[in-house]
């Protein structure tokens, strides 16, 4: 390898690894491309480097996929915009293989370069390969070529732009349906390109066609095609030609292109306007659980383009059966979307109509769905205020604070400072205040964990002076507890209060109970003690760290028990350093 010249070096290297058995290595080198395109410079790499790509195109599915993405960036290496169309043979070859994931990135790659490619070079290069694409015997290449269809129109000269709108009709009713999947996913971005003049006629034509496939999978995406070309077409065109295709969607006999339907509403209601009530509040009562989820997802996002007569009258009474519905899912994707309807609705609506639908989600035997209400609150509580909603309201919360489920007190305890927050300090006091206290015992560590950081976040909610007087000292009486791991608890939310609190009440109130705690009994809570100690040293005076926090930590580096000895010389070792710093 010595005798080979410089310039040969790194093109013999890649020939060598490229052959390689080992996968990875080859992989390394297809990574490596750029650098020895740089190696050989822009000449070399157009006629020694590229050709050589395009004959080694048979290896793993893995390095395809590494070569495709490579040489979507690689017109600076063969010597700028004039030279890339000597990229184009390579990316073809990979646009017709057998992987997806390797033909999908050669499409975007070759998306990526014909977009700086010169008008003259996409006519000369380009269109050609597409029609080839397009052509191909094998699907994979008529899968591929649908999406460079709207890069090679746009330069094209009129004669071919007929050309190119004949073959994308054709590949619309192509004999594979994968082809035609291609052909419904692409059309929109084709017809974004398409002058106004052909659009009624040569893409609608297309678009219907695909609309009435034998196939469920072609018609599910021709309803994403349905939002595209309503953005392209004038108002009354998008009610005449877009609606109907709609309208008949909802009822289509495949439940997977009304699901699609209910997925895509907001954005085809953008395109045609409210015109499409009667077809929601058909999928809001279809036989199908999953389509019943996907539009009761979406309630709260059409009502609120409608006028709150016409959601009264039409949405609300498909809600309440709803909110009884068999289906625990779907119950639960309309509690999360439901609150959002109290502004859409008005202050009476929503206290007449929408509250008792409320209150029976919130009753729900599913937690799910009585979480994904709570989590809502204060979108209700803006429109009905707090008395309503904290009668209503309370018993929910004592119920899910007790669930025998620990996930499901774990939720509701990341709620309760938002539901602090929304509800105010008085009502918290009377009825949320013990419930957070008995969560500090409960008996699985992740929801004691949540518990202190739920004391620290109230804490901050509230204020010092509320938390000295309604959280301090109910936990401070826990560290006498006679289970150890409870004890170990409230050291941890000690240290975790105490820079909310400041050091004033720091000194006064927290660091004596962790003082007395460092003669406990059991080795944690020593060595835990020491780590609350060095928590605050950075919070109380200097003076106090010398008298109260340094002695404490020199008695526990003396314990017989060597993990308390670890975190005690610890802790000495971050109060020596705050003195030497002062």
């Amino acid at each position: 390898m010595a005798m080979i010249d410089e310039p040969l070096y790194p093109i013999a290297v890649l020939i060598d690894e490229l052959k390689n058995e080992d996968i990875q290595l080859r992989l390394n080198s297809i990574r490596r491309l750029s650098t020895i395109a740089r190696a050989l410079g822009e000449e070399r790499t157009r006629k020694e480097l590229i050709p050589f790509l395009s004959e080694n195109n048979d290896d793993d599915d893995e390095v395809l996929l590494a070569m495709a993405e490579e040489l979507g960036v690689f017109i600076p290496y063969v010597g700028g915009v004039e030279h890339a169309n000597v990229l184009l043979p390579s990316l073809e070859t990979l646009c017709s293989v057998e992987e997806t994931c390797v033909r999908d990135k050669a499409v975007e790659s070759l998306c990526r370069i014909g977009a700086q490619m010169r008008e003259s070079d996409l006519v000369e290069s380009f269109v050609p390969l597409v029609k080839r694409l397009a052509a191909g015997e094998w699907f994979t290449a008529r899968v591929s070529s649908c999406g460079l269809f709207h890069i090679a129109y746009p330069s094209a000269p009129e004669t071919l732009k007929t050309e190119l709108r004949t073959i994308y009709s054709q590949l619309c009713q192509d004999d594979m349906p994968m082809v035609r999947r291609s052909a419904a996913t692409n059309l929109g971005k084709f017809a974004a390109t398409v002058e106004a003049a052909y659009l009624k006629s040569d893409i609608m034509s297309m678009f219907e066609d695909l609309t009435q496939d034998d196939q469920d999978s072609v018609r599910l995406l021709a309803v994403e095609g349905c939002a595209s070309l309503g953005k392209l077409l004038e108002p009354q065109d998008c009610i005449a030609h877009i609606l109907p295709v709609i309208v008949n969607f909802s009822q289509d006999k495949s439940w997977r292109v009304r699901y699609m339907v209910a997925n895509q509403l907001y954005e085809l209601c953008e395109a045609v306007g409210q015109d499409l009530v009667p077809a929601y509040v058909r999928l809001l009562r279809d036989n199908e659980a999953e389509v019943r989820i996907a539009a009761a997802g979406k309630v709260t996002k059409f009502c609120r383009i409608l006028s709150s007569e016409l959601a009264i009258q039409h949405i609300l009474p498909c809600v309440k059966e709803l909110s009884s519905d068999s289906s625990q899912h779907v119950r639960s994707a309309l509690a999360s979307v439901i609150m959002g309807m109290a502004p859409v609705l008005g202050k009476d609506a929503t206290i007449e109509q929408l509250l008792p639908i409320f209150l029976s989600l919130l009753k729900d035997e599913f937690p799910d769905v009585r979480l994904n209400i709570i989590s809502k609150l204060d979108q209700v509580n803006q429109v009905i205020g707090i008395d309503l909603l904290s009668q209503s309201l309370l018993p929910a919360i004592v119920e899910l604070a007790e669930d025998r489920h620990w996930r499901v007190r774990l939720a509701i305890i990341e709620y309760i400072p938002l539901l602090a927050s929304q509800l105010g300090v008085g009502f918290f006091d009377d009825k949320l205040g013990a419930l957070c206290m008995q969560w500090l015992k409960d008996k699985v560590y992740s929801i004691r964990d949540a518990a202190a950081n739920n004391v620290k976040r109230l804490a901050e909610e509230f204020g010092p002076e509320w938390a000295m007087q309604h959280i301090i000292p109910q936990v401070l009486d826990m560290i006498n507890d006679s289970h150890y791991l409870y004890r170990m608890t409230i050291l941890h939310a000690i240290s975790l209060l105490a820079p909310v609190m400041g050091p004033e009440i720091t000194c006064s109130n927290l660091l004596p109970v962790v003082i007395t705690a460092s003669k406990d009994r059991v080795p944690n809570i020593k060595f835990n003690v020491a780590k609350v100690l060095q928590s605050l040293i950075p919070i109380v005076d200097q003076s106090v760290v010398e008298n109260t926090i340094r002695p404490c930590l020199v008695e526990l580096s003396e314990d017989p028990d060597v993990d308390v000895r670890f975190f005690a010389s610890q802790a000495q070792q971050a109060t020596d350093q705050v003195m030497m710093s002062s």
